[in-house]
């Protein structure tokens, strides 16, 4: 939730190039060859390199991450792993060597808040809704987040969804909702 995949996103939209997400969670090496394959597919055709975004790549083994390492090192690949563990520890040396590593901080209660405030004032948020949240509310909802900006929108959107409308059409989310929002995510 603190945008690890938007990132992943953005660096290949700004160097114009094909952009595939994977989970090390559910796909496996063979899953893997197939994407090389598409990378290898989308270089000779349309003469781009590949950002491969690999969510939780500390559960491939490292056996298994040997599979990354000739498709980095020819510059097939661009590979930008996540991890939430010590990368030093659960990413194979040699992959490790030819990659450079950023640590994201989760979002400050601060941060998530601003979140919260640009969805409610957004025309692709919930600003259609006219959607209204008492400052309570909105607090508990930053604060209850842990940083993680994912579980504060989705609590913040089924609080809006399940307040009842106004006779105008608005919707007031108040501290029960935003508390009730966050009991039914978990």
């Amino acid at each position: 939730g603190c945008g690890k995949t938007t990132l992943a996103r953005v660096i290949a939209n700004r160097t114009g190039a094909h952009f595939i997400p994977f989970s090390a969670v559910l796909g496996g090496v063979k899953e893997l060859r197939e994407i090389i394959e598409i990378a290898r597919k989308v270089r000779r055709a349309q003469n781009r390199r590949t950002v491969l975004f690999v969510d939780e790549i500390h559960r491939f083994n490292k056996a298994q991450q040997d599979a990354f390492l000739p498709n980095v090192e020819s510059g097939l690949i661009t590979l930008i792993g996540a991890t939430t563990e010590n990368p030093s520890f659960e990413v194979n040396p040699a992959l490790l060597s030819r990659c450079r590593v950023f640590v994201l901080e989760t979002l400050t209660h601060d941060q998530i808040r601003t979140v919260l405030a640009r969805t409610l004032e957004s025309e692709k948020g919930l600003a259609p809704l006219g959607v209204e949240v008492d400052g309570e509310a909105l607090e508990h909802l930053a604060r209850m987040s842990n940083g993680d900006a994912r579980v504060a929108l989705n609590a913040l959107e089924m609080a809006a969804l399940a307040a009842e409308p106004d006779g105008e059409g608005g919707r007031r989310v108040s501290l029960e909702d935003a508390e009730g929002a966050l009991q039914r995510r978990a």
